[in-house]
């Protein structure tokens, strides 16, 4: 696809990806620049532009504190960061439409950038997907409430605003994609993280009703009475909550009108995000939620998970969904002295304890399970440290295992289309992780087949696990099963058959758990308040 390509707003013209029968289209804006009087309103469409704009670098990131998620990347910082990126394998003569991924990046809605290397859709491109990434509004510049934004929405709604960003990027594919060969019928969403989170929200709003047919939630997706679940990346606020919260947050920068709050340069608005969390938040445990994130305003997202499955009113789209070995806690056990030495005295948001003594083992289980503690204590014994961290490592998978298990539950009770769900367990050098370790996010560089030497010493055997990796979700882009020809035969969630798919060490069902914690986890939950 060399020659130009059409757009709603112009044409754009692509180059070559390092196999020359992709072509890579980078930095296409979707919306207008967010600046100004735009600033936390519904993102608005891109100007039109005269001639052919060359789509031949990633647009700036959005504002966010600098880290880890941006190393490498060599691009500028700036509010005017609504653009999409395209991989395609279609060439101009080419009649037959492709499945189309559209990737929604991590980092617990506060950093990150579709334009991260490991999110290059080239190998994914080569095996007939139209991969698009893209940029949303982070931090307090995509999720903060007040009274004052809500009475000025007709929809008396605050807060959303890096979500109504991906509504727009939706948009955007169903009316733009066939022009790049994908075929607008057949999209998925995906995201890992706050990208899950972000998809299982879209997945519940009316907004994006029709614009996907398949949904990707890689880390996490929770039963609604799993405590986790609030401070987890698919953590969410009351409208209420976000106001009196964004009511203190222009305080604190002398704001006392909205047109003074939007006329500060972005960098104060900047400021503190990254370690602001909610600490009123209620999650049985010291973990708290990143204060900026998606709320429940009776417009984006109308209501909570329980309210949303139960009243069947989330959009019936095929899932596939699960978590890692190594992440909400659970740690190496190679790594327990390591994690006793350093301790942590500091909560960065979202992130979860990690118990490798017996006695914070022991006080946290009684905190957390109350007047069911000492069953959890026989279920999970510990009279060592070590067995301490066994146990608590051995507690965070299982919950996480039985929870998303719950959630495919209650989510398939009123929705007509298959779940799949997994748990991936493949130790990976990715950024140099000593020991590999399947952690938070491990999976992405196998999903995406981008095993760049940059971020890792990779195995033929690595190499191998992300073809088969990349082959399941390549399948259920294209037809909402990820089985096909060579690859382990992947069973869709069955109410009758508590398992899980393990992906990586191996591919075959597991079991959740043993039954009696199984039970026990069950009856946890029904004590626990619905979300």
């Amino acid at each position: 696809m060399r020659q130009p390509v059409k757009t709603e707003a112009g044409l754009v013209e692509g180059i070559p990806g390092w196999d020359r029968s992709v072509t890579v289209f980078r930095g296409i804006p979707y919306a207008a620049p967010p600046v100004g009087d735009l600033r936390w309103r519904p993102p608005r469409p891109p100007a039109p532009w005269a001639g052919v704009r060359k789509a031949n670098a990633f647009g700036p990131v959005g504002p966010q504190a600098p880290g880890p998620e941006l190393d490498g990347l060599d691009l500028p910082m700036s509010e005017d960061c609504l653009y999409l990126n395209v991989w395609t394998g279609a060439t101009a003569d080419d009649r037959r439409a492709r499945p189309v991924l559209v990737w929604i990046h991590g980092g617990g809605f506060r950093v990150g950038t579709g334009a991260h290397p490991r999110y290059d859709g080239e190998a994914l491109a080569r095996k007939g997907i139209v991969v698009v990434t893209f940029n949303y509004r982070l931090g307090s510049l995509g999720f903060l409430a007040t009274p004052e934004l809500s009475a000025e929405s007709e929809h008396r709604a605050s807060g959303n605003y890096g979500l109504l960003d991906q509504v727009a990027a939706l948009e955007w594919v169903r009316r733009n994609i066939a022009h790049f060969g994908g075929d607008p019928e057949r999209v998925t969403i995906a995201g890992q993280s706050a990208g899950a989170g972000s998809a299982n929200f879209l997945a519940m709003s009316p907004l994006a009703e029709g614009l996907f047919h398949r949904a990707v939630a890689q880390s996490h997706a929770r039963h609604f009475r799993d405590p986790e679940l609030r401070f987890l990346a698919s953590s969410y606020r009351t409208l209420a909550d976000a106001e009196a919260a964004g009511t203190r947050y222009a305080a604190e920068r002398g704001a006392r009108t909205l047109r003074r709050l939007r006329s500060l340069p972005w960098p104060r608005l900047v400021e503190g995000n990254a370690s602001a969390v909610d600490s009123a938040a209620d999650t049985g445990g010291p973990a708290k939620p990143p204060l900026f994130r998606p709320v429940v305003d009776g417009w984006v997202i109308p209501g909570g998970y329980e309210e949303t499955y139960s009243r069947g009113r989330q959009n019936d789209v095929g899932y596939l969904a699960g978590n890692n070995l190594d992440e909400s806690g659970a740690v190496p056990e190679s790594t327990f002295a390591v994690y006793r030495t350093a301790g942590r005295r500091t909560w960065r948001p979202g992130a979860p304890p990690v118990h490798v003594t017996r006695e914070a083992f022991v006080t946290a289980s009684r905190e957390k399970f109350g007047a069911m503690a000492e069953e959890f204590l026989r279920l999970y014994p510990a009279d060592t440290d070590d067995d301490a961290g066994r146990a608590h490592c051995a507690a965070v998978r299982d919950n996480a295992r039985i929870s998303t298990w719950l959630w495919a539950k209650d989510w398939t009770a009123r929705a007509g289309r298959p779940v799949y769900t997994y748990f991936w367990t493949y130790a990976s050098p990715v950024m140099g992780q000593d020991p590999r370790r399947a952690s938070h996010g491990s999976e992405i560089d196998f999903v995406f087949g981008n095993l760049h030497p940059d971020r890792g010493e990779w195995t033929d055997h690595d190499h191998a696990v992300a073809e088969t990796m990349t082959g399941y979700w390549a399948n259920f882009v294209a037809t909402g099963d990820p089985n096909g020809p060579g690859l382990p035969r992947w069973p869709a969630w069955s109410a009758d058959t508590p398992s899980v798919m393990e992906l990586g060490n191996a591919f075959a069902p597991i079991p959740l758990a043993d039954p009696p914690r199984l039970d026990f986890w069950q009856r946890f939950f029904l004590t626990q308040q619905a979300w």
